[in-house]
């Protein structure tokens, strides 16, 4: 997860069986899933909530880094989709508002908000207390770390003394949940997790479904991505680990805090959020409620 202001290493593409099989890699964005549109009519009550100067404009100036799929990458035309592109588009939408997203480095944003250059930003980022200090979160999605296994595998992620176990390098995986699960083999006079790290999610998936790796560990959306992309090869095991709130920064005190999250409840409360998070296979992670500020702790 995006919890720290050294985000995880990017998120590669899943490739799909015949190409695994032969061993070859090919252009991520042959193999998006499409986004999908949904039309919503601007909400007058709550798009009266946009500040004056954003209003003005009619845009909303978004801060983003891609690529981390599903939430945010590029197609090959270099068009930003993903989950979290196609619902804050469809919030935009009850705002009255059109949504400009902007590249940036993932570490940039949060600062970025305080000067004013962007509105909002979208970029999986974890809402802490630490962060809160520093900008407003709208939360939209609870994320954790989730194993997946191939198709008929029965495998506990608390029992994997001696397994060998796929992780993205520099992710969250790799530094801290494997290795304190491994810590716990040895602790217990069993043979320690063989963690085996892969530049790119996409490499520690194949590698599950080749049989190098007995499963892989990842945020997730991206394992539940996985899941859906590989269309039956892999399946999630265990439960989802220290589970946390997404959110969407905004300027501390800034009265778009409340806009944007009356705007998500709106889509919660009227399937539109229900309809986006199955299209990209994320629908595990759903919240039944909105907040400014949700983290706990």
């Amino acid at each position: 997860m995006r919890q720290r202001p050294l985000r995880n290493a990017v998120v590669g593409v899943l490739l799909t069986l015949p190409l695994l099989l032969a061993g070859c890699v090919v252009d991520e964005s042959a193999l998006d899933t499409k986004p999908i549109t949904v039309k919503i009519d601007e909400q007058a009550q709550i798009a009266s909530l946009v500040p004056p100067e954003i209003d003005a404009t009619g845009v909303l100036d978004i801060g983003t880094n891609v690529p981390y799929q599903p939430n945010e990458f590029k197609n090959r035309r270099g068009e930003i989709i993903g989950f979290e592109v196609d619902l804050l588009r469809a919030a935009v939408q009850v705002l009255g508002l059109k949504a400009k997203f902007n590249e940036a480095d993932f570490d940039k944003i949060i600062p970025s908000l305080q000067a004013g250059i962007y509105d909002v930003g979208m970029s999986s980022f974890t809402d802490t207390k630490e962060r809160e200090r520093e900008v407003d979160f709208v939360t939209y999605f609870s994320a954790g770390v989730r194993w997946a296994a191939k198709t008929g595998r029965d495998l506990n992620p608390d029992e994997a003394c001696g397994l060998r176990v796929g992780v993205q390098s520099t992710t969250v995986e790799d530094t801290e949940e494997v290795p304190a699960k491994s810590a716990d083999c040895v602790a217990r006079g069993e043979d320690p997790i063989v963690k085996v790290k892969y530049d790119t999610q996409d490499q520690a998936v194949n590698a599950v479904l080749l049989g190098q790796v007995d499963a892989f560990s990842a945020d997730s959306p991206v394992t539940a991505y996985a899941v859906k992309k590989t269309e039956g090869q892999l399946h999630e095991v265990g439960p989802t680990y220290d589970a946390a709130p997404y959110g969407l920064p905004v300027r501390k005190g800034s009265p778009l805090a409340p806009a944007l999250q009356q705007a998500v409840q709106y889509l919660i409360d009227n399937g539109f959020y229900r309809t986006i998070t199955e299209h990209w296979g994320v629908q595990a992670g759903m919240i039944e409620k909105s907040q400014i500020n949700g983290a706990e702790g």
